[in-house]
């Protein structure tokens, strides 16, 4: 199996690299995981991850300078599954607001806002430090293995608002709900760091090295 981790002058990515192949390793998977940003190495991959960490537009424009956006496009379109992890996931929203308003990849509803301290009863951001997860269990492959109110390690301040129930598999809450996995065909995300979610983190990594979307 070949994985790759988008290269995009982002953060976690070498973390999110070894966590990948922890994740493979704990599952007894053969996996080839690499960290480029080169054509033929994305178009070839069996699996993409995009961390992310730092601002929307600030990721986004990675993605521009480095020519990344279509390959993504091409690569998912074409059926290699992807994961966004952290703003990663956000980038796969319509756009977001961090900074002004930047395109997003476009692949889920919804669009990327602050979260508002002044409604959320003190509520501290950012949004930073373990949080548990709200799912229906055996709803989608990617939660396999974990129970409700397992935990995630979240860092941000910014969330996905308006997004389609349909595609959110599991939320948090901070004072409102945030979307914490999305997905939508083959391409998904997760709001938190799986890479510094302990067991919970690797179990979707797991997950999603094994994952055959349908």
């Amino acid at each position: 199996m070949r994985v790759v981790v988008i290269d995009y002058n982002g953060g976690n990515l070498a973390s999110a690299a070894q966590a990948a192949r922890r994740a493979a390793a704990l599952r007894g998977l053969e996996a080839d995981i690499a960290i480029s940003r080169n054509e033929a190495d994305i178009l070839a991959a069996d699996r993409l991850i995009l961390p992310g960490q730092g601002a929307f537009a600030d990721c986004a424009k990675g993605l521009d300078e480095g020519a990344l956006r279509p390959l993504l496009e091409k690569a998912t379109a074409e059926g290699a599954p992807f994961l966004g992890i952290c703003v990663g996931m956000q980038l796969m929203a319509q756009y977001g607001l961090e900074h002004g308003r930047t395109e997003g990849l476009g692949w889920i509803d919804g669009h990327i806002a602050p979260m508002d301290d002044s409604t959320r009863q003190g509520f501290r951001l950012p949004h930073m430090g373990w949080n548990t997860l709200s799912f229906t269990p055996g709803a989608h492959p990617l939660t396999e293995g974990l129970e409700p109110g397992n935990h995630g390690y979240f860092v941000h301040s910014y969330a996905l608002v308006d997004a389609r129930a349909e595609e959110t598999i599991a939320t948090a809450d901070y004072g409102m709900t945030i979307p914490a996995i999305v997905a939508r065909g083959n391409r998904c995300g997760t709001q938190f760091h799986v890479e510094k979610s302990q067991d919970v983190g690797l179990t979707i990594l797991g997950n999603f090295l094994t994952w055959q979307p349908g």
